[in-house]
């Protein structure tokens, strides 16, 4: 009541709630947007960091210290899942709600201001009746008194006619009556004026504001219970992100750093043990050739006793040392390289102080003949053609071997199954036929019944195979005799009647080398010592090229002699002791003094 004559302003104050109201869904809207895309970049980051299936990085994650980092993305998802949640009913509930509600409010305030001028004009229509009314009666009240003087003039004037004084006389009572007329209908217009302005501005008015007051009074319920409710979303989901949280810390906990060791030590032992001390080699009679009781050859004049092969294994005697660089470690000289000679006649120079693994050098020798053996090296490189390695892994350290046998045999185990699955399953098939032949033909099965069979028969004699090895590996087959000892950098000989009949089984009456299976099975120890040996190493690549300044004699284990003026390639820098290692062809490498060569690297060798 008292904002009556306020109208116009009330138009304007319920439009700008809309307005407001409007304002807040856009609000909520961009919110929801917000939160899907931060969503989506957090299910975006767990998947970028998520392991890859069949990769290396699988296994990476056995242990507790990255399992905990999955569990944390796994845990992101569910987080982003939950902002997913908070976006979804904030569409539902509060910007889909008002959206519906503003256009409800809108027809709702539309119909109310359209009663309000429809009021307004109504009474307005009323006023202008009234001031019609109310003129036309002061006119012929004007026109009645003019009359009246008129007929007054008339009647005191002796020379008018008594016709024209009663002429007169009547129009003004005719102007009389017309008043008296006027001030009926005026009286009347003005008592309806009277109660419709009363009725307008006490029961019309005040209905209608009131409507527009409860309108008005809603709009701002609904909004302080959608503000109310923006909240209690994200309050709903604080339990479940909290969860989140504590399982993300419950992961955190489980790192076990002892565990993480130990699965490390048990990924990575090979199973050797350490080295036996160095002997003490004695420098004083550089021209006596001492052999010590644990030399792995003897002299040249006892070749026919000396061992074809070498030491059971070379990651025993130098675990922690790469397999691309063992026959460096071999063949390298262990000894100052000699000076460079102060003229060019070689004949003026000594090649230096002897060798103390002088001693070893049937040894170089009987590698350089397997190394420039090319039956044998074309043997042994089709081999490294056909495959990544020996199919019973015996280029691995022993624990390395168990493992990869282990798992091999539990493959094979799980095809068995997998077999046999099939085979019951298809037995099953065939009894059914075989009680109702209208399902089928219980012969049509029989074949592959019997490619299964087959199958069953290959994977079990594959599982014998690989347990036969395991078997060996985990020493219940009795196989390798010889007990390892370091002496000046080598291992002792095997027997001498061992060797030999390890000869004579690897090669064949020509001397050239066989693969025969036969043979391979029946002296496995020798072959499966000499693949560790040679069979997983890959020639090392060129890393530049360099010339021989002077003629150097290679008589000591591992050298290679050269020519002076001879080019040659270089396979592996000086590192720091005196020697560079070089090839001369596929067959011929060695090393040779560094001040002996003039070095040409190549800075894009790979």
């Amino acid at each position: 009541y008292s904002l009556q004559d306020q109208f116009d302003n009330l138009e304007k104050h319920t439009q700008w709630g809309i307005d407001v109201l409007e304002k807040y869904i856009k609000f909520v809207k961009e919110r929801t947007e917000i939160e899907l895309s931060y969503a989506k970049q957090l299910r975006n980051l767990s998947k970028k960091y998520q392991p890859k299936k069949n990769s290396k990085e699988e296994e990476e994650y056995r242990y507790t210290s990255t399992r905990a980092f999955l569990a944390t993305l796994n845990e992101m998802n569910d987080y982003a899942g939950q902002h997913e949640v908070i976006s979804e009913n904030m569409t539902s509930l509060i910007t889909g709600e008002l959206t519906r509600y503003v256009q409800e409010l809108k027809q709702e305030r539309k119909s109310h201001f359209h009663d309000g001028r429809k009021a307004q004009q109504h009474i307005e229509t009323c006023w202008k009746q009234l001031e019609a009314s109310k003129r036309r009666f002061e006119r012929d009240c004007k026109e009645a008194d003019r009359a009246q003087q008129y007929f007054e003039k008339m009647d005191a004037d002796i020379n008018v006619t008594k016709a024209d004084v009663e002429k007169a006389r009547q129009q003004a009572q005719l102007r009389h009556q017309m008043a008296e007329d006027s001030k009926a209908e005026y009286s009347s217009t003005l008592q309806k004026f009277n109660s419709e302005q009363h009725e307008h501005y006490y029961t019309h008015i005040p209905n209608i504001f009131q409507k527009i007051q409860e309108m008005e009074e809603r709009r701002i319920v609904r909004i302080g219970e959608s503000m109310k409710t923006f909240a209690e979303v994200d309050r709903q989901v604080i339990p479940i992100i909290g969860k989140c949280l504590d399982e993300i810390t419950k992961a955190a906990e489980s790192v076990d750093h002892k565990n993480d060791s130990q699965m490390v030590i048990e990924a990575f032992k090979s199973g050797f043990e350490p080295p036996g001390d160095v002997e003490f080699e004695d420098f004083t009679q550089p021209m006596k050739r001492t052999v010590s009781e644990s030399s792995l050859s003897n002299s040249r004049g006892d070749g026919k006793s000396e061992p074809k092969f070498g030491s059971k294994s070379k990651g025993k005697l130098w675990p922690f040392i790469k397999k691309n660089k063992l026959m460096s470690l071999l063949t390298s000289p262990h000894q100052p390289p000699p000076p460079p000679p102060a003229s060019a006649s070689p004949s003026a120079v000594p090649n230096g102080p002897q060798s103390p693994k002088q001693q070893k050098e049937p040894l170089s020798h009987r590698f350089n003949e397997f190394m420039t053996s090319k039956p044998k090296i074309h043997c042994f490189r089709s081999l490294k053609r056909g495959g990544a390695g020996p199919e019973d892994f015996s280029n691995l350290p022993p624990e390395q071997r168990r493992k990869k046998l282990q798992q091999k045999v539990d493959e094979l185990n799980k095809d068995i199954q997998k077999e046999l699955d099939q085979r019951d399953a298809l037995t099953k098939m065939k009894d059914v036929y075989i009680k109702n032949p209208q399902m089928g033909d219980a012969a049509s099965v029989d074949h592959r019944l019997a490619e299964l069979a087959q199958n069953i028969e290959k994977l079990r004699l594959e599982v014998q195979k690989f347990e036969g090895w395991l078997a060996e590996v985990e020493g219940r087959l009795p196989a390798r005799n010889e007990q390892p000892r370091r002496q000046s950098g080598m291992y002792e000989p095997q027997h001498p009647s061992a060797v030999n009949s390890c000869a004579q089984d690897r090669e064949s009456p020509d001397g050239s080398y066989t693969e025969e299976q036969s043979q391979e099975t029946e002296m496995k120890v020798p072959a499966t010592d000499f693949d560790d040996e040679f069979d997983d190493e890959e020639p090392l690549p060129t890393i530049g090229t360099c010339k021989a300044l002077y003629t150097f004699e290679g008589q000591n284990e591992g050298t290679i002699s050269v020519a002076e003026g001879e080019m040659l390639y270089v396979i592996e820098e000086d590192k720091g002791d005196g020697w560079t290692r070089i090839r001369r062809n596929e067959d011929e490498e060695g090393y040779v003094p560094t001040s002996y060569v003039e070095v040409y690297l190549d800075k894009n060798a790979k």
